[in-house]
């Protein structure tokens, strides 16, 4: 009778306690340590860590979770499977791998939010710019123009600057004006004003019904660096795991910024999935335990609450069993994972488990939406707010001149 250390983890090990107090594993690696069992006529009981946790070297140089059990011979062996790493090779011997995984950002789907300065995306700030810096040009332009025309001709015009200017606003607001230059030069330039402003608002328009229709997604997280530059979601990392020390172990500012501001920790990534899918953190976690959480998702709510970052962590981490140094059952185990891969049975154990996740793995801006929808209070935010500081600007200017008025 062996021991085998086993913890739950989604999808690649499933550890149940029935009513009398026996384990039970299922899952990919609870079926190849059944046909273990089965093949070398091994028996075994299982155990939990008590602590629940995965296995890292502590700063007194002890294992905690399963990789402890491990090294203090508690145990034959710790289904897992774990990352393999050379601090962890030091403690025990792997198996043969049998999967090899990514590690990303696991949060909130992003969805369509409200943007108050929406009304301005139709163009960039230098684009807006340069318009703000061609009405003033254009009204400079006119200025000194007409008053050239006005001594060369000898006519004045009463209130030339302010006709000017105004008429350069009509003409950027498509508003009709009855006062135009006398002479030909102004009158140029007013066309050659006009015919830019049509330009400018028919493509403003035309985009900004666009952008109105079509909404874009914007997605705010999508790598270590645009974690750590935001407040707004925290994130945690699974306790007991090799993340932590890899982080820190980088010598890279962003990396290491995600240890030394970690909110918390969590048991794995398929325990908190619930708490990811609301919003109230992001958590690093392995590609197979999210696309897991995902398809849990989708089959029990219809709808996707999840997204995977895409830029990744970690790429290719090679997972195996961790077994005691120089175990005899070591071979006997690698006999059978290389007989269920080359048969294709792992990787259909694997597939079975990671249903319904196709919808949920497109990206944000490609879910459905349930037709053309009315345009909500909130897509106008930005401009009723223009109207209010315009409506207040002029009240304060008429309160001014009454004001003047009576002292006069």
């Amino acid at each position: 009778m062996i021991k085998i250390a086993a913890e739950t983890w989604v999808p690649y090990t499933i550890v149940t306690t029935n009513a009398d107090g026996t384990i039970d594993i299922s899952g990919p690696m609870g079926q190849v340590v059944d046909m273990f069992a089965q093949f070398f006529d091994v028996d075994y009981t299982l155990v939990r860590p008590p602590d629940g946790l995965w296995g890292a070297k502590q700063p007194n140089g002890s294992w905690n979770g399963m990789m402890g059990m491990v090294h203090r011979k508690e145990v034959e062996f710790a289904v897992g499977p774990f990352t393999i790493t050379p601090e962890r090779e030091t403690a025990c011997d792997f198996s043969r791998p049998v999967h090899s995984d990514n590690l990303a950002i696991l949060m909130v789907r992003p969805g369509l939010v409200s943007d108050v300065s929406g009304f301005l995306k139709p163009f960039t700030y230098k684009v807006w710019l340069l318009i703000a810096a061609s009405a003033l040009c254009m009204a400079m332009a006119k200025v000194f123009v007409n008053k050239c025309e006005e001594e060369i001709f000898g006519h004045r015009t009463k209130n030339l600057i302010v006709k000017i200017f105004q008429r350069v606003l009509q003409n950027l607001v498509q508003e009709g004006s009855e006062w135009i230059p006398v002479n030909d030069g102004g009158r140029i330039l007013v066309s050659t004003w006009l015919i830019a402003t049509i330009i400018f608002t028919s493509l403003y328009s035309g985009t900004l019904t666009a952008m109105l229709t079509v909404p874009r997604v914007v997605i705010p997280i999508d790598s270590l660096a645009d974690l750590v530059s935001q407040n707004d979601l925290p994130w945690r990392l699974e306790a007991g795991s090799m993340m932590p020390k890899f982080l820190m172990e980088s010598g890279d500012p962003v990396r290491m910024k995600v240890v030394t501001h970690v909110s918390g920790t969590i048991p794995d990534c398929w325990a908190a999935r619930e708490a990811v899918a609301r919003g109230e953190f992001a958590a690093l976690c392995d590609e197979t335990s999210m696309k897991k959480s995902m398809s849990w998702d989708f089959s029990t709510t219809g709808r996707c609450h999840l997204y995977i970052a895409k830029e990744y962590v970690f790429t290719n981490a090679m997972m195996a069993m961790a077994f005691q140094v120089n175990s005899s059952n070591v071979e006997k185990i690698n006999q059978i994972i290389g007989k269920v891969m080359e048969s294709g049975l792992l990787d259909m154990w694997m597939g079975s488990e990671l249903t319904n996740t196709s919808q949920c793995l497109r990206p944000p801006s490609s879910d459905k939406r349930d037709g053309i929808s009315a345009l909500n209070l909130e897509a106008f935010y930005g401009i009723f707010t223009v109207l209010l500081i315009g409506a207040f600007i002029g009240l304060l200017a008429f309160i001014v001149e009454q004001i003047f008025k009576n002292k006069a």
